[in-house]
Parts: structure tokens; C-alpha cells; sequence
């Protein structure tokens, strides 16, 4: 009989995790990042594929890295709609023994920066529900056009601008929630005199209003996630018939982007689950401004 002792469950279960963990590591090629524009930097590059909650938590951890950082484990979790367990697993990925310690990168990336609006309560208290809620949407505007100011994209707005004004039929694509953003960048486009095509599948007929668009025309598309609207097939018909593509959406992750000429990151923050949708808007009508000038109308 042999002497060799077997591992306990406890030991093997830790093992197994730590080998897991390796081949993960060894499958992404990367190496644990020293600092959150690092991580931003893996993230973005296009040769990592999450499966669903992980994808979901990356681009949570892209969008909001305020929350990360100031929020404990089960308040970021519930914020990205998965389990606690999930971002430890996210974390072990790039090489973090748990979560607190991946934490680190988004701590240091805010230390010293101006706090941006979280959708905190205010200290004093609130006449009503209702003037407590428009305060935390008007926070929330003014956090995610606080984003805007501070790292705007010059090039990418310029060369979107350049294909706009240069299509001769402009098709603005959007849905959800981005659909509020697209009617009325359309409408101030015809305004300024600009040939644009409002895709609004009404009578569930978007696919037949970009049936005859071409390589001479230009999609203007918004999208925000989840990602799960019919934006990215109609955007893929538009790809293939050659247009030019250009869009506004708020990750890397967006779906959109494979197919885009030129695209822009707007991240909108949110307050009781509502979304702000200023920032987009101002973008929007910036390109809207650009677009008329660039073409003397």
C-alpha cells in the first residue's frame, strides 16, 4: 500500500483554479497590466473574446471607472447586472489574485481627479421625489459632458465630419434608447439642407429603406449597449454595399465598430437606472454644424 498522501478536495479545487487561471492568462498572450490605461489598452485591441457576463463586465469596467473604483464588490456588481464572483473571475483573467487588487488600477487612475457626478444622494434632504430625481439626471449630464470636454477625439470628429459632408445621401441610423438622438440629428440636418434618410423601421421596413443605399452615401449610426437592437444588421447592409460608415457609440466593444470608417466613444452616465443623453446630443449636433459648414449650406 502506498504511503503518498492524496490532496485534500480543498488543495486540488485551489490547484485546479490556479491552472485554469494559467491557461487563460497564456490564452490571452498578455501579461498582468501595471495600470488602468494598460488594461484600457488590452481591452481595446480587439484580440480578447469574453463570453457573455465577462463581456458585460468589461464593458462596465470601460465605461464607468469611477464606480470601480469607489464602489465595494457587491455594489460594482450590481451595477454591471452579474455576480460578485464574476468580476473575481474577470480579475484572476488578467493575472489578479481577487478583485480588491484589480480594484487598484481603477483606484489610481481617479486619485487626484475632480469626482464625477455618481448618482450619489445629495446630503440635504429633497423637497420631493421628483426635484431629487431631476438633480441626479442633471448630475448625471453634466458627468458625461464633463467626459467630453476632457478627452474629445479632435481627429476622429474631423474625419466624421469629412465623410458626412461628402455622401451624397446621409442614412442616420439608431434605435432603443439612440433613437431619440437619431430623429433629431436627422431633423436638423434637413433643416441645415442637408439629403439625409431618417431610418425609423416603421411597419418594421428598415431593412427596405437601406435597400438602395451606396457607395456614394454615408450611414451616420448611433448605438449603446447593450448592443442588442437591430442597428448592427442594418449597418452590416450598408458595409457591404460599400457605403461609408460612420458612428457614435460608448465602447470598443460595441459590435459597430469592425464596420465603421471613423467612430467616436460618448459614454453617458445614469442616475436610478435613467441614462443621460447629453452628451450624445451635443456630439451630434456638432456634427450636424460641421457637416452644413463643411458644405456652405
Amino acid at each position: 500500500m502506498s504511503g503518498a498522501r492524496k490532496p485534500s478536495g480543498r488543495s486540488s479545487a485551489k490547484e485546479a483554479a490556479t491552472r485554469k487561471r494559467g491557461r487563460s492568462l497564456a490564452a490571452l498572450g498578455y501579461i498582468q497590466p501595471r495600470n488602468y490605461e494598460e488594461l484600457r489598452a488590452v481591452l481595446s485591441s480587439g484580440t480578447v473574446h469574453f463570453p457573455k457576463r465577462l463581456r458585460q463586465v468589461a464593458i462596465f469596467l470601460w465605461q464607468h471607472p469611477s464606480e470601480v473604483a469607489l464602489g465595494t464588490i457587491a455594489q460594482v456588481a450590481a451595477q454591471a447586472g452579474v455576480q460578485p464572483s464574476t468580476l473575481v473571475r474577470f480579475a484572476q483573467i488578467f493575472g489578479y489574485s481577487g478583485f480588491s487588487d484589480f480594484q487598484g488600477l481603477f483606484k489610481d487612475h481617479v486619485k487626484g481627479s475632480w469626482p464625477e457626478g455618481r448618482g450619489e444622494p445629495r446630503a440635504e434632504a429633497e423637497p420631493n421625489a421628483a426635484l431629487h430625481f431631476l438633480h441626479g439626471m442633471v448630475g448625471a449630464s453634466q458627468a458625461s459632458l464633463g467626459r467630453i470636454e476632457s478627452g474629445f477625439d479632435v481627429e476622429s470628429f474631423e474625419k466624421m465630419v469629412g465623410t458626412l459632408a461628402q455622401a451624397d445621401l446621409i442614412y442616420v441610423i439608431g434605435s432603443k434608447r439612440a433613437f431619440p438622438v437619431t430623429t433629431y440629428l436627422s431633423l436638423t440636418l434637413s433643416q441645415q439642407g442637408v439629403r439625409n434618410v431618417l431610418v425609423d423601421n416603421v411597419g418594421s421596413s428598415a431593412l427596405d429603406q437601406v435597400g438602395c443605399i451606396g457607395r456614394q452615401d454615408a450611414v451616420l449610426a448611433v448605438s449603446f449597449s447593450p448592443y442588442n437592437s437591430i442597428t448592427p444588421d442594418l449597418v452590416a447592409v450598408a458595409h457591404e454595399r460599400k457605403a461609408r460608415i460612420v458612428t457614435i457609440t460608448d465602447s470598443t466593444f460595441s459590435p459597430l465598430i469592425r464596420l465603421s470608417d471613423s467612430w467616436l466613444e460618448v459614454v453617458e452616465s445614469d442616475f436610478a437606472g435613467f441614462r443621460s443623453l447629453a452628451a450624445s446630443l451635443a456630439v451630434g449636433m456638432a456634427l450636424v454644424q460641421g457637416v452644413a459648414a463643411r458644405r456652405g449650406t
